[in-house]
């Protein structure tokens, strides 16, 4: 991310900076890494390590059962019942030591933010694929949209305030999510072949301050942090602080959530056709995230559009079908709301009546979200219950 600047900053870090009264303001270095990679310097009006309570904060089923014997499976989420909660009822469907994937379907305007929410594991990106609304944080306010990536930083402090329901589709990750490194310069620009820029990229424009009422109140914050012993290492703790954490009147620096939409990403084709790396959009510590999307397909006059079958043979394939018509899964069941796993060990890839019917295609109306990851995938409890049991066995059934 690149530098940003917004509110009240004093002109040297680490100094005296006061309120017009006086009043010193509590400098915060908020830092990856042991403060040896991006960070941000925020200034609060309070103490922001002022807690007056610790309490246990039980998290939804984190419960998650090997994927064994080894099989493809397909998830309908449009199928999967959850509360309307953005943070407190998602229900995992995926999930490894390294990322875990939710899905919720949240109320509207009338149902009101989420608690305030941290999440301490590790960043979380959130894929809207319904509904608008905005996410309050530290740092400022992020509006959201269909079509957003929305990445928060590990340990913000953030609310979703949802202005209408909202499909929320979120990739919990144990590290940090950033664009491939394969697209960025030494100094962290994206380059010329990069398909997308700094400028998709969509930061707080203002800092988000409460009023003086609602700071004085003790607040309560929802911590989900690491914990040795616990199901997959993972905990909850309702922290409840002096004051109300929105009380940042300024910050700076490469650390802050933002947003990226996906008409603002363009595809890279080829003349034949191009293997997943190419539709890489960010990237976690062992994963990968990437997006299929309307695009012109490969114009070989032999070409095959759709894809070979392939043995990804380091990872487990998570696809979530988002938009359109997905041409390599005609005949499988696959729609809307759909999340195929593939797992590593399969051979996967298009149904075979898909292969004929694709050729002379010349564009492709689909849109869908992939996690790679490098470790294999359990299926958490909201997997379990909107699971396809006949998907495994449709190649067999299509013979083309």
């Amino acid at each position: 991310m690149y530098y940003r600047r917004l509110g009240e900053v004093p002109p040297k870090r680490h100094t005296q900076h006061r309120d017009p009264e006086g009043r010193l303001y509590r400098e915060e270095l908020m830092g990856e890494e042991g403060f040896s990679s991006d960070s941000s310097l925020l200034y609060h009006r309070g103490v922001p390590s002022a807690v007056v309570a610790s309490e246990v904060w039980e998290l939804p089923d984190q419960v998650r059962v090997p994927n064994h014997p080894l099989k493809p499976r397909h998830l309908r989420l449009h199928e999967l019942q959850t509360g309307t909660d953005p943070v407190l009822d998602r229900r995992v469907v995926l999930g490894n030591a390294d990322v875990r994937i939710a899905y919720v379907v949240t109320g509207g305007a009338e149902a009101g933010p989420s608690p305030l929410y941290r999440n301490a594991v590790g960043d979380e990106c959130v894929y809207v694929e319904a509904g608008s609304g905005v996410v309050e944080t530290v740092f400022g306010v992020v509006p959201y949209r269909a079509g957003d990536y929305v990445v928060v930083p590990r340990a913000t402090t953030h609310r979703w305030v949802p202005a209408e329901p909202s499909r929320l589709y979120a990739i919990e990750a144990n590290s940090h999510v950033a664009p491939p490194k394969r697209y960025l310069s030494r100094y962290g620009q994206l380059l010329e072949h990069a398909p997308y820029c700094e400028r998709d990229l969509h930061g707080p424009d203002e800092v988000h301050l409460v009023d003086d009422a609602t700071y004085g109140q003790e607040t309560e914050v929802l911590v989900k942090h690491r914990v040795s012993g616990l199901p997959g290492g993972i905990g909850g703790t309702r922290l409840t602080y002096a004051t109300h954490p929105f009380d940042v009147v300024g910050w700076d620096g490469c650390l802050y959530p933002y947003t990226f939409n996906v008409e603002d990403y363009m595809p890279i084709t080829g003349k034949v056709h191009q293997p997943p790396p190419v539709h890489q959009v960010l990237e976690g510590g062992s994963f990968v995230i990437c997006n299929f999307l309307p695009r012109k397909v490969d114009y070989h006059p032999l070409a095959v559009p759709v894809p070979y079958y392939h043995s990804n043979v380091d990872s487990d394939e998570v696809m979530f079908y988002v938009g359109g018509d997905y041409e390599a899964r005609k005949g499988s069941g696959i729609g809307l709301g759909s999340i195929s796993l593939h797992p590593g060990g399969h051979a996967h890839g298009p149904q075979p009546s898909a292969i004929e019917a694709s050729l002379g295609a010349e564009h492709f109306e689909e849109s869908a979200v992939m996690v790679d990851t490098f470790a294999p995938l359990e299926v958490g409890e909201g997997g379990l219950a909107c699971e396809d049991p006949a998907y495994a066995w449709t190649w067999a059934r299509d013979q083309g």
